[in-house]
């Protein structure tokens, strides 16, 4: 694969739960980088630190110790208010695909656009319908989310997450929820979309059955990286 330039360089990370007597250790001197339009998946057992250290990448959590830089930007010791600005670049698919009951399936996506103030609302519309053609959801654009399967709801959380193009996106178990083939169009949609258009994507999974889109395996294991492999 070619080599283009580090989206997320992790050097030195530490994080820790807790305080004083109660204070654990989580992650171990994790180092990593993760290169633009590259799709890595990372795997390891419940409670290795995949997910915490998910939450660092994506500015959910503050970086306690070691370096974390995001676009060329350094994340350790920033404000609340930049690490808001930093998120609004990145796109999140969560296992709970957190979509809102009285919106329809349009009305979802566009949400993440009106954070978008250079975008007119004829623009959002036009965008957010474009996107859910994309995720193959053009004939239930006007339904409610109560009215649609898992795997229908997880594309509309695709759609949400990639409709401003962000230069990374973030899925924490996005096909934990879902059947085999379910499961299995909802991978092979975002490779797609982040190959199209050349989006960074970070994947947690437990889900053997889709490591095969993935350019690199992360292991990790007891808060470290254990292996890091390209397929």
């Amino acid at each position: 694969m070619m080599r283009q330039e580090a989206v997320i360089i992790i050097q030195s990370l530490n994080h820790y739960y807790g305080k004083n007597a109660l204070r654990k250790q989580i992650l171990f001197d994790i180092n990593l980088k993760v290169y633009s339009g590259e799709i890595v998946i990372m795997t390891g057992p419940s409670g290795s630190g995949k997910t915490t250290l998910l939450s660092l990448i994506g500015g959910l959590r503050s970086v306690q110790e070691g370096s974390l830089k995001f676009l060329g930007e350094e994340l350790s010791g920033v404000s609340q208010n930049k690490l808001v600005q930093m998120r609004r670049n990145i796109g999140y698919i969560f296992q709970s695909h957190n979509l809102l009951g009285f919106l329809t399936a349009k009305q979802n996506v566009q949400m993440a656009l009106e954070l978008n103030d250079c975008i007119s609302q004829i623009e959002a519309v036009a965008k957010s319908e474009m996107m859910l053609q994309a995720v193959g959801l053009e004939e239930r654009i006007n339904y409610y989310p109560d009215n649609l399967s898992g795997g229908q709801k997880q594309r509309i959380a695709i759609a949400r997450a990639l409709v401003n193009c962000p230069p990374l996106v973030l899925a924490d178990e996005p096909t934990a929820a879902l059947d085999k083939q379910s499961g299995r169009d909802i991978v092979k949609i975002m490779q797609s979309l982040a190959k199209n258009r050349g989006t960074t994507i970070l994947l947690v999974t437990h889900d053997n059955r889709i490591l095969d889109i993935a350019d690199r395996i992360i292991e990790m294991e007891d808060g470290r990286v254990s292996t890091s492999k390209f397929v």
